[in-house]
C-alpha cells in the first residue's frame, strides 16, 4: 500500500500545484513574493519531470493546459491496477 500512499501524495501536490497557479492568476498570490516563488519553484521539480513527458503528447485545448487532469487520471488507474495486482498476491 506505499505504492498506493505514494501516488496520493503525488496527486495531491499536483493539485496544490495548479491550485497556487490559479490564486496567481486571479491575482490573490503575488507571484513575486518569495514565499509563491520558492513554493512554485518546489512544486515545479516535483511535477515537471512527469508533465513534461505527458505535455508532448497532450496539446492545450483553447489554452487549457489538460496535462495535470491526464497525469491524475493516469496516476489513479495506476494505482487501481496496482491493488488489485496485490489483492491477488497470497501473503
Amino acid at each position: 500500500m506505499l505504492i498506493g500512499t505514494a501516488i496520493s501524495i503525488y496527486i495531491t501536490i499536483i493539485i496544490i500545484e495548479i491550485i497556487i497557479h490559479w490564486l496567481i492568476a486571479f491575482e490573490v498570490i503575488k507571484a513575486r513574493s518569495p514565499q509563491a516563488q520558492n513554493l512554485i519553484s518546489l512544486l515545479s521539480r516535483l511535477t515537471s519531470p512527469v508533465m513534461e513527458k505527458v505535455r508532448k503528447y497532450v496539446p492545450p485545448i483553447g489554452g487549457l493546459d489538460l496535462t495535470p487532469i491526464v497525469v491524475i487520471i493516469g496516476l489513479q488507474i495506476i494505482s487501481y491496477i496496482i491493488t488489485r495486482i496485490l489483492m491477488q498476491v497470497p501473503i
